[in-house]
C-alpha cells in the first residue's frame, strides 16, 4: 500500500465457452459452448493510486484471482497478473482493456491471456466492445508461449451490477478521500468511453479520383 496515495479495488467475473487445443478465441467459443467446457476468469482488480493511475498512458494496475475450468478441476489461484484499462495501441481507433493471470497445473505453468478491443466508432459496439474478452491460454510464464487454448469471455449485466458492488477505496483517511478516489476513477471510465464512442473519429483523407475519372 502507498502512503499518501489513494486507490481502489474491484472484483469482475468473466466466463464463456473456451475449447483446449484451439488458437482462435471465436471458435473457440463455439467449441467450448457446443462441448459444455466454460472458462471463467475470476478477477480481483487493485489500483493503488487512482490519480497516477488516470494520468500514465497505460492505465495500468495489478489483477490476481483465479481461473476456473471444469476440465482442469478445482479454480485454481493465478499469479503474476496484468491489468490495463484502455491502454494505447499504434491504431489510433483501437484502444485494448488487458486481463492477464499466470497460474499453475500439475506442475505447469500456463498463462491466460485476455483483450478487449474498444474501437472509436458510431457507439452502437459499446456493451459488445467493453465486456468482450478475447482470450487465449499459453503455456509457460508469458504470452510469448504456445497457444493451447482459446475462447471468448463475457461479462454480463449482472455480472456488471456485482462489479460496480464491489468497488472500494484503499489507504483512504476519510470518507471524502474514499468518495473522491471512487469518482474519480468513474470520471475517468466515463471519459474513455465517451472518447471512443461519442467524439467523431479523426476525418478521413478525401479519395483521389482514379485514372480516367
Amino acid at each position: 500500500m502507498n502512503e499518501g496515495r489513494v486507490g481502489i479495488t474491484f472484483k469482475e467475473t468473466m466466463s464463456g465457452g473456451f475449447a483446449i487445443g484451439e488458437s482462435d478465441p471465436a471458435e473457440g467459443a463455439r467449441r467450448g459452448k457446443a462441448g459444455g467446457t466454460i472458462l471463467s476468469l475470476h478477477a480481483d482488480v487493485a489500483i493503488d493510486d487512482v490519480r497516477r493511475f488516470t494520468s500514465e498512458p497505460a492505465h495500468a494496475g495489478r489483477l490476481t484471482g483465479q481461473v476456473e475450468f471444469l476440465p482442469f478441476g478445482a479454480p485454481i489461484p493465478g499469479r503474476d497478473g496484468v491489468f490495463n484499462l484502455f491502454s494505447p495501441t499504434d491504431q489510433p481507433k483501437l484502444k485494448l482493456m488487458v486481463y492477464e493471470l499466470g497460474f499453475e497445473r500439475e506442475g505447469k505453468s500456463y498463462y491466460l491471456a485476455g483483450k478487449k478491443e474498444v474501437r472509436r466508432d458510431s457507439g452502437l459496439d459499446l456493451w459488445t466492445d467493453t465486456t468482450t474478452l478475447f482470450t487465449r491460454l499459453h503455456e509457460g510464464r508469458d504470452k510469448t508461449g504456445a497457444v493451447v487454448g482459446a475462447g471468448v469471455l463475457t461479462l454480463g449485466p449482472g455480472d456488471l451490477v456485482k462489479l460496480a458492488s464491489t468497488i472500494r477505496a484503499t489507504n483512504a483517511r476519510d470518507i471524502v478521500e474514499k468518495t473522491s478516489a471512487i469518482a474519480d476513477f468513474t470520471r475517468f471510465f466515463l471519459g474513455e468511453l465517451a472518447d471512443s464512442y461519442l467524439k467523431p473519429g479523426p476525418p478521413e483523407e478525401p479519395r483521389r479520383p482514379g485514372p480516367g475519372a
